[in-house]
């Protein structure tokens, strides 16, 4: 179904809290270098969010609305039109005929590999697009949402930047108005996917409020995520739990 794609080197950086080149690590080619397929990976995102999908629109129909037992008025006689209830679906008030109703079934299946391969796949095209980093490991001594703020800034400075962000603009203008709000706007564009391969309440409750970031483990990765966020960061252990998993 799919094919190997290597890459000129598997090699990537290990960073620490502070963004700071710590050591390398040597990614798996089964789980970081395989081949995209987009209609694979379009295939499992559809099932995702389908699977996903709430039935929340229900109308009722003639027997579920209230009232309507006794014969509006009697068969012949009147000069009018005869009816039989008035919660038939054509008087006001009455049923609704065809409406959406909390019965219906959405549910796709997909087959585990084919799941498991779509997922290898997003990883795979984020490190080849530079849109992948791994830290060392995830400290937080007490629940500070600016801590944790602290630590993706750098990562979003040092780390993925892009070729045109704009830097050098940056740092001519002399307005500091500009200046505030040019980042305002760019941590408003942030874009963040953190996987850990164990999540604690300092890291969840920190993490919680900050626009742009998720954090998840690594028993909840899902495609659906992997695609919504731009780049990711895996924490050591999660990478290496993960190429174990599925080696």
């Amino acid at each position: 179904m799919y094919k190997k794609f290597v890459f000129y080197t598997m090699q990537i950086n290990i960073y620490n809290q502070n963004a700071e080149r710590v050591g390398d690590l040597k990614l798996s080619d089964k789980v970081f270098g395989v081949k995209v397929n987009n209609d694979l990976v379009h295939q499992a995102t559809v099932t995702q969010m389908a699977n996903q999908r709430q039935v929340i629109a229900h109308t009722k129909d003639r027997s579920e609305v209230r009232g309507g037992g006794r014969k509006p008025w009697r068969q012949k006689g009147t000069g009018r039109a005869r009816h039989g209830s008035s919660r038939s679906p054509i008087w006001i008030g009455g049923g609704v005929t065809f409406g959406p109703r909390n019965d219906r079934n959405f549910k796709k299946r997909i087959n585990k590999k084919m799941k498991q391969n779509a997922i290898f796949m997003v990883l795979s095209d984020k490190v080849a697009n530079n849109h992948f980093a791994v830290l060392d490991k995830f400290e937080i001594i007490e629940f500070k949402t600016k801590f944790f703020n602290q630590i993706i800034s750098g990562f979003e400075s040092k780390i993925f930047v892009p070729a045109d962000d704009g830097q050098k603009s940056l740092s001519t203008q002399t307005d500091e108005k500009a200046i505030k709000t040019q980042v305002k706007k760019k941590i408003n564009k942030r874009s963040f996917l953190i996987i850990v391969d164990k999540i604690d309440k300092k890291l969840n409750y920190s993490a919680k409020n900050l626009v742009g970031v998720e954090l998840i483990n690594l028993d909840n990765i899902n495609i659906v995520d992997l695609l919504k966020y731009k780049d990711l960061i895996f924490t050591k252990a999660a990478v290496e739990k993960i190429e174990e998993r599925y080696q």
